[in-house]
């Protein structure tokens, strides 16, 4: 097994060479494990927005986001609603002691905090809250749709 990572924003030369093969096997296992038809369009992305109410993409993913949290931490922790409102996801969550930098030097997206989003049909089915800093990435959270527990998010996102 050979595991190789190429660099999907700003495409790279193996990126857009490997893109088909790539397309072929994410199809397949649309239609095997999910039992898509073979000409469903599809929307599965993972985004990576920084946290900053200044920022379009996490303003608009803002409500899906915190209400995505509440029903992880209601049926995983056994939370009640006013322990995972919205104040509550943005204390924990969203305000961050670390400051955005580009560094010139650095990765593309910057230094700073991040949520790290799994979209799946137009919906956001998993959040990564990630920090992302010059020697390390270092995951601070992760929730998810149980719904799609069978899906092992966690492990997967660990391994991505």
């Amino acid at each position: 097994l050979k595991v190789r990572v190429v660099r999907s924003s700003p495409p790279s030369s193996q990126f857009k060479a490997t893109l088909q093969e790539s397309y072929q096997v994410y199809k397949r296992y649309q239609m095997v494990i999910h039992k898509d038809p073979p000409d469903k369009p599809t929307v599965n992305q993972v985004r990576l927005v920084p946290v900053s109410f200044e920022e379009p993409q996490f303003k608009s993913s803002f409500n899906q986001s915190a209400s995505l949290f509440a029903k992880y931490q209601m049926a995983i922790h056994k939370d009640t609603p006013s322990e995972c409102g919205e104040n509550e996801f943005t204390r924990f969550l969203c305000d961050s002691p670390l400051e955005a930098e580009n560094a010139p030097n650095g990765p593309e997206c910057g230094y700073g905090s991040f949520h790290q989003q799994y979209w799946l049909d137009g919906k956001i089915i998993a959040v990564g809250v990630i920090d992302i800093l010059p020697y390390c990435v270092s995951s601070v959270y992760l929730y998810y749709d149980p719904d799609y527990s069978f899906l092992s998010l966690g492990v997967y996102s660990a391994l991505r």
